[in-house]
């Protein structure tokens, strides 16, 4: 008996170990997989430029490019009415994975606001085009934003449609925000893919964007190439060890950004950062940028980003946690006040990728969106921010609320996208099984919430 017991034990535990087995090849390329890199070409002048914030000044600017394979004498020429100076700009060679590159920094200290300017990249006698941008008078009460989401996995040059007609639409957007993933894969191919999409439009207004996943090298221990920072520059002077973190003063607002992708004890690391800004921080907006949201709207994940950052984001009064990764629309108001009120912090998810997620209806969340890109923008005047969020495609609005400051000083929320229907619509595959259980959540949360919707899913 005691044999016929050990051997059924025995079957059972090889049985269980080929099931292991299988489920890790399966995820192997999930977990570990990078995919190849194409050789880098190199530029013979000035190419891949950049307009980013500088230091935490909202005067400030960096100007990055890239040109050839080694350092030459670099510069931007920089023009104001008939005066032109030239800047000294620093640069750095990166090896990748199949080639080099001469990265170029250009650092903007002493703007003056409200100003015209023109400028153009200069490495080794070669110039790149000339290209403008506005600076605006510091610490007034209003100014506007635009928010996007994961914008990876583009098609055809998209995106940089997108966000034109974006930036278009909202004239009065003085600089672009991204929650994370704006390139696919750190390689060469999809560098290039990126630059592509935010062409005309990150080298005239000021682009800052957040680590994300997809900018990782996958492994047991992720790996951020150091072509990110020299990109996006600011982080060279702002990064803590290896953090990624960088905080803005704009106007009444601050912005802090994160590296949510990081291993416990560098986040860590970055909680006792943000701990100290925000405790310091005298502004009246507080708006925080990470890449995985803190309340998934995809099961019980970022648990461990939620427990590093969450109490910190309510106990010093953040209004407004922009997020992405889970390639859906989501907002939340998580606040309440003593008579009930609505009340900061707003968290929200949003995407402006084509490839979109299954998802959890959460009840605590107020507003979903599927099948569709967004973007947001954010607008701050006096005592009022106002978040409004649109259909990439169409442009149409989608939600809205605004925050306001009674004479209290509380930071209380009013929806003003309640009366918008959401978008539910949803053809499954037949043939897949996940599909249909989405479908199947979908059709639940439809019937649970049938005031909020606008289309159902097709069966």
């Amino acid at each position: 008996m005691k044999t016929v017991r050990r051997k059924i034990t025995k079957i059972i535990g090889l049985l269980i170990f080929v099931a292991l087995c299988v489920w890790v090849a399966m995820r192997w390329n999930v977990w570990f997989g990078n995919p190849p890199e194409e050789p880098a070409q190199p530029f013979a002048g000035p190419s891949h430029v950049l307009l980013t914030f500088g230091d935490s000044d909202e005067l400030s600017r960096n100007i990055s490019w890239q040109c050839d394979t080694v350092i030459h004498p670099s510069s931007l020429q920089l023009a104001c009415g008939s005066d032109t100076v030239n800047i000294e700009a620093t640069g750095e060679v990166f090896a990748s994975r199949c080639g080099r590159a001469a990265y170029y920094v250009a650092r903007l200290r002493h703007l003056k606001p409200d100003t015209r300017y023109s400028y153009r990249a200069v490495t080794d006698g070669k110039a790149s085009p000339w290209y403008c941008f506005q600076t605006h008078q510091p610490h007034r009460g209003r100014f506007s934003f635009l928010f996007v989401g994961d914008v990876q996995d583009t098609i055809g040059g998209e995106a940089n449609r997108l966000l034109r007609e974006a930036c278009a639409r909202h004239p009065q957007v003085e600089f672009l925000v991204c929650g994370g993933d704006l390139t696919e894969r750190p390689t060469n191919q999809h560098w290039a893919e990126t630059f592509r999409d935010i062409d005309s439009v990150a080298q005239s207004m000021p682009f800052l964007n957040v680590t994300g996943n997809h900018d990782y090298f996958k492994g047991v221990i992720r790996k951020l190439e150091r072509r990110f920072p020299l990109v996006f520059s600011y982080f060279l002077d702002s990064k803590v060890g290896d953090n990624m973190v960088y905080t803005l003063n704009y106007g009444s607002a601050q912005i802090f950004v994160l590296d949510s992708n990081r291993e416990f004890f560098h986040l860590w690391t970055q909680r006792q950062w943000l701990e100290e800004q925000l405790e310091k921080s005298q502004a009246k907006w507080k708006i925080l940028v990470l890449h995985h949201p803190l309340y998934s709207i995809k099961g019980n994940n970022n648990l461990i980003q939620r427990w590093m950052f969450d109490d910190l984001v309510r106990q010093y009064g953040v209004d407004l946690v922009l997020q992405g990764h889970e390639h859906a629309y989501a907002r939340w108001i998580g606040g309440t006040y003593k008579n009930g009120a609505p009340a900061v912090p707003v968290y929200t998810i949003s995407h402006c990728s084509p490839k979109n997620y299954r998802i959890e209806f959460d009840e605590r969340f107020n507003k979903f969106g599927i099948s569709c890109r967004y973007y947001q923008t954010v607008s701050v005047g006096g005592d009022t921010l106002t978040m409004a969020t649109y259909d990439a495609n169409t442009h149409a609005l989608y939600d809205s609320l605004m925050v306001f400051i009674n004479h209290h000083g509380a930071h209380l929320v009013e929806d003003l996208g309640k009366d918008i229907p959401e978008n539910m619509d949803f053809t499954p595959d037949p043939t897949n099984k996940k599909d249909k259980k989405f479908a199947k959540r979908i059709q639940e949360y439809v019937t649970r919430h049938p005031e909020r919707i606008k289309t159902t899913t097709k069966n």
